[in-house]
């Protein structure tokens, strides 16, 4: 197998949103903010290729978002279709997208718009993926997401009948498997990918950065926050003690890196360098 990082696109969150409880004078230490009070995201999604197959897990935000939404999330950067165009790999080769879950900065780049306003899959040989009750809570709205789950990241993919619905634990590829982690959404799945080298996990929005290692600083937009500190802590012991990968979905500096125990709830990283 071979793993490339590759950007959706590179964005700005209130600092607040992003640490959730821990206040200011702690997070700014470790992740300072703009004038704005934000910090600076990315949307680092994986890129498997094994053998002749190309598998992408989350594919940023898109070229959809209206230019009112850019500027309020400082948006930039370029797509995810045009990052794997840089690398070689045009959106016809793409075998399976895996969503960890529908938010926009994750599944946005899913579908494309043209100059007409028309959306299509932004990758036509593909199937994708994602858990059936992340779907549901997508299409019914559920609790205050709304702003979150845009009906035009997926729905044309029901259009064109490319969408799979799962349902919990399963194999989605060769040596590729999808886990429920819950937590940031109520179905959110994190992918594990079994390599001869390692195992590499995207834990998606259970572990958004380096700097969300320590148990308290998870995301406001999380929506059952205990569940994600259960979630997050079980990640972390496991990877120490089996020295998986992990990809960090949104970490500007750092998208990949092990983890090494350091007493009781803490933990340290070391960056791991993929193909760019």
């Amino acid at each position: 197998m071979d793993f490339f990082i590759v950007s959706g696109g590179r964005f700005k969150l209130d600092g607040g949103s992003v640490f959730g409880i821990v206040p200011k004078p702690l997070w700014e230490k470790i992740r300072p903010a703009d004038e704005h009070n934000r910090v600076d995201m990315n949307t680092n999604c994986l890129l498997v290729r094994t053998g002749s197959s190309h598998i992408l897990i989350d594919t940023g935000y898109g070229n959809k978002m209206a230019e009112k939404n850019r500027c309020i999330y400082g948006m930039s950067g370029t797509t995810i279709v045009d990052s794997l165009a840089a690398i070689g790999v045009k959106a016809a080769d793409i075998d399976l997208v895996i969503l960890s879950h529908l938010h926009f900065d994750h599944a946005g780049g899913a579908t494309v718009s043209d100059l007409e306003g028309h959306l299509y899959p932004a990758f036509p040989e593909a199937k994708y993926v994602v858990q059936k009750g992340e779907w549901e809570d997508a299409v019914n709205g559920y609790a205050t997401m709304t702003s979150s789950y845009l009906e035009e990241n997926y729905a044309p993919l029901i259009d064109q009948n490319m969408l799979t619905l799962l349902d919990g634990d399963v194999e989605v590829w060769d040596r590729i498997r999808v886990q429920i982690t819950g937590g940031h959404t109520r179905h959110h799945q994190m992918v594990l990918i079994e390599s001869d080298e390692a195992t590499v996990v995207y834990a998606g929005d259970i572990l958004p950065m380096t700097t969300h290692l320590r148990a308290a600083y998870n995301m406001a937009y999380d929506l059952f926050p205990y569940d994600s500190m259960i979630q997050k802590s079980r990640v972390l012991e496991q990877a120490a003690s089996e020295g998986w990968i992990i990809i960090w979905d949104h970490d500007p500096n750092v998208p990949a890196g092990r983890v090494y125990h350091e007493g009781e709830g803490r933990y340290r990283f070391e960056a791991v360098s993929f193909k760019a």
